[in-house]
């Protein structure tokens, strides 16, 4: 049915078409022969094919357009009074004398545009004749197509300011009248298409008359480029009589483009000065009205305005432009109750950037806007719809973007209050924004105040699941997010050690709700900052005594003590166990003997019980075993117990092989080349041959299942240590009868020569400490 009807349109049109290249084509006879009274009897033929109303705007317009190009003829035609006769006078008479009123109105409007251009009478008046006569036709699409051929052969004639028909002193008014006038009837015509048809053709009426409003809009296009046209006359005549009639018309399609058009084609001056005009109009729009969008684009151009030159920016001052504005909105969205809340905000972000583009340094405009955006979510649950929380993110990285420093965010009152009307994910997208802008501009948050507030916002991402199950999160995201948590606590520093203990406090507050999974990324890096602050210390030359809370050593090993332990029953054992041996060290640095000591019982403590994995085991007691070594602030006592332990537990180790790595690494406990460093050769050879015992003891159960040898990896990594440790001759002389170090010392090079005859050779290099007694044939 449709099909049918376009193609009924089609033939119609080219019906329409062919009846007029006919009539023209005697049209073009007539006037060859300089016939006046038929030239005037062909046109009018000719254009009463523009009488129909059969087609559709697009198709009428084809039709027009062929009208108008032969139309062009007979203007030219009616200029030359010597091929036709008659004066301009008696020719304007004789064209009223056509049948029809639609090709008689156009054939006035092509003579009167000849009539005003010989200046026989003034131009207001023959146009305001021809405005008032072309109310004749009330058909909107006809009646709009005649209008705008009216205006398109009058604009070059309009009596402005420094054109040759300038006619006085209110020309400027005469020609805003006509335009005007022209104006609101177009618009009138438009409105009513929309009643032209039935109900159920409804949305194909809308969109006929979408494909108009270019027609009705060139009359303020006119308008704006008026000369005469200054301020006053805008403010006084222009502005108000658009305004009413946009108003009036109370048709949602019509006040949306209008509105739109005005922002558009008249300068920004005018906008700014005439501002609580044009905003007393936006709420008594209809409700169904984009408003959101109209009030968006004004404020764009205004921003604009206001960055084209600093001389400007008085005028927003005088004007009042901010207070006018953001009352507006507060209006339009009290008016319009159905308004989404996608639309509200959006009107929201507008201002707040208009307000970053003109008063940036007017933060307490910055935080009104957010107060009102507070306002309007107050009592509405979370935002979870799409469109609403990008328009809530984009809000709150406005001031992010603007001023590069989340410091000054920090000072906004209401900067939380709006992140706490987003959902879960979006606060954490928002959040993540935050970190960024802080990483981008390299922003140093020095004060344990701020530091409260920034964790505030950033609390999405650093407290718990809040309900989520963990299978829910994706764990990619995840761990970059907790990873920019991270890199931010490394940023957080101050040069005075009391303020730099209390951001270090006010973190670990907060990182201590993150629950189990978060905890193993956020706690490193507070337990290395508060090392840094120790270090510092320590360079100092003693404690600095503060106030009120003195940041002393202690007190930071005894809150990082603390701190780990949360995390060792995360369970994260490992990394607790890293971390208790990073305290020691550093305890190990300023002379704390029982802190340090401390430290390692801890990390003992969490070995026993929590390490059980074997290959975590055997990385947990090398990585003791060489923090151990690195140990010079314990005493006597305190280090035979501690490296009695880690021998034992390097012996109970699962498998033989690491068994036997463990125990001879052990062998540099008891042997330290500083100055005051222990110095126990005996012990060292314990080890060694204790090592060799349980490669033996691996090498016995691996010909014993598989009836070789097995490797001899271990024995090699034995004489490597031999040879290292008698380099730096750290052997006591051992006592007569011990055979067992000669034997696999003699044993582990045959091996890795894989020649005997090179055996005796390599043999006697060595001490005499590793030689053994000399009984017996060697």
């Amino acid at each position: 049915m449709i099909l049918a009807g376009i193609e009924d349109e089609d033939k119609w049109l080219a019906e329409g078409i062919a009846g007029i290249q006919h009539n023209a084509f005697y049209m073009h006879r007539a006037l060859d022969a300089n016939n006046l009274r038929d030239a005037l009897k062909c046109s009018a033929l000719m254009l009463s094919e523009l009488r129909t109303s059969k087609l559709s705007p697009h198709k009428y317009y084809d039709l027009y357009m062929r009208a108008f190009d032969e139309l062009r003829k007979l203007e030219m035609f009616f200029k030359d009074e010597s091929r036709h006769g008659v004066s301009i006078v008696d020719l304007y008479e004789l064209v009223q004398h056509a049948g029809n009123i639609l090709p008689r109105l156009y054939l006035l409007c092509t003579v009167g545009s000849v009539y005003i251009k010989s200046k026989e009478a003034p131009a207001k008046d023959a146009l305001k004749d021809l405005v008032e006569m072309c109310r004749g036709v009330q058909n909107p699409i006809r009646g709009l197509f005649l209008r705008s051929y009216l205006a398109q052969v009058s604009r070059d004639k309009l009596p402005n300011l420094g054109s040759e028909y300038e006619g006085g002193e209110d020309t400027a008014m005469d020609a805003v009248e006509f335009v005007l006038q022209n104006f609101t009837e177009m618009n009138k015509l438009w409105v009513r298409m929309q009643h032209q048809g039935p109900v159920r053709i409804r949305e194909k009426l809308e969109k006929e008359r979408n494909e108009l409003r270019d027609l009705v809009g060139k009359n303020l296009h006119v308008l704006s480029q008026i000369e005469g046209v200054n301020l006053e006359i805008y403010r006084d005549t222009v502005l108000p009589r658009v305004l009413e009639q946009i108003v009036n018309c109370k048709d949602e399609l019509a006040q949306y483009y209008l509105m739109d058009c005005i922002i558009q084609v008249f300068p920004d001056e005018y906008h700014l000065q005439t501002l609580e005009t044009l905003l007393g109009a936006c709420p008594q729009l209809q409700p169904t009205v984009d408003i959101k969008t109209v009030l968006s684009r004004l404020m764009e151009r205004l921003s604009n305005y206001a960055a084209s030159s600093p001389d400007v920016l008085p005028e927003f001052l005088q004007v009042e432009a901010f207070a006018k504005l953001s009352s507006a909105i507060g209006k339009v969205i009290e008016a319009q109750v159905d308004m989404p809340i996608v639309g509200a905000v959006t009107l929201y972000v507008s201002l707040l950037t208009f307000t970053l583009h003109v008063h940036p340094e007017r933060l307490d405009y910055v935080d009104q806007v957010l107060g009102a955006c507070v306002k309007l979510l107050f009592g509405k649950p979370k935002l979870e719809e799409g469109r609403a929380t990008k328009q809530i993110v984009a809000l709150l990285s406005a001031p992010l973007e603007k001023y590069n420093d989340i410091v000054t965010a920090l000072t906004l009152s209401n900067y939380p209050r709006v992140m706490d009307s987003l959902d879960d994910e979006t606060n954490k997208t928002m959040a993540m924004v935050i970190i960024q802008s802080i990483m981008k501009n390299n922003t140093c948050i020095s004060t344990a105040d701020k530091i409260e507030v920034l964790f505030e916002l950033l609390k999405g991402l650093i407290k718990g699941l809040d309900g989520t199950a963990a299978d829910e999160l994706d764990e990619e995201d995840f761990n970059e997010e907790q990873s920019s948590v991270a890199r931010l606590i490394h940023m957080l520093y101050n040069d005075d050690s009391e303020e730099m203990l209390k951001i270090i406090c006010t973190v670990r507050k907060h990182i201590m709700a993150g629950g189990p999974t978060r905890l193993p990324f956020t706690v490193p890096p507070l337990i290395f900052s508060a090392l840094r602050l120790v270090r510092k210390l320590q360079a100092q030359d003693g404690n600095v005594v503060g106030e009120e809370e003195p940041a002393t050593p202690k007190k930071i090993f005894q809150l990082l003590n603390e701190t780990i332990e949360a995390l060792s029953s995360v369970p994260s054992p490992e990394l607790a166990l890293r971390l208790y041996l990073q305290c020691a060290q550093a305890a190990n640095d300023y002379d704390l003997e029982p802190v340090a000591y401390e430290f390692f019982t801890q990390a003992f403590i969490l070995y026993e019980e929590e390490v059980v994995d074997s290959k975590a085991q055997v990385t947990a007691m090398h990585l003791i075993i060489g923090a151990l070594q690195r140990m010079n602030v314990l005493g006597v006592e305190n280090r035979d117990t501690l490296t009695h332990k880690a021998t034992g537990y390097s012996a109970k180790l699962l498998k033989r092989p690491d068994q036997c790595r463990a125990v001879y690494a052990c062998s540099h406990l008891f042997w330290v080349d500083e100055k005051d460093g222990i110095k126990d050769g005996e012990r060292v050879l314990l080890c060694l041959k204790r090592a060799l015992r349980i490669a033996n003891a691996a090498q016995q159960m691996a010909n014993a299942v598989s009836g070789t040898s097995g490797p001899v990896t271990l024995l090699v990594e034995i004489l490597n240590k031999i040879g290292y440790e008698a380099s730096g001759q750290r052997f006591c002389e051992p006592r007569r009868g011990d055979h067992e170090i000669e034997e696999n010392t003699k044993q582990s090079i045959w091996c890795f020569h894989g020649n005997p005859q090179n055996v005796s050779r390599d043999y006697t290099r060595l001490p005499a400490s590793l030689r053994g007694p000399k009984n017996g044939k060697r």
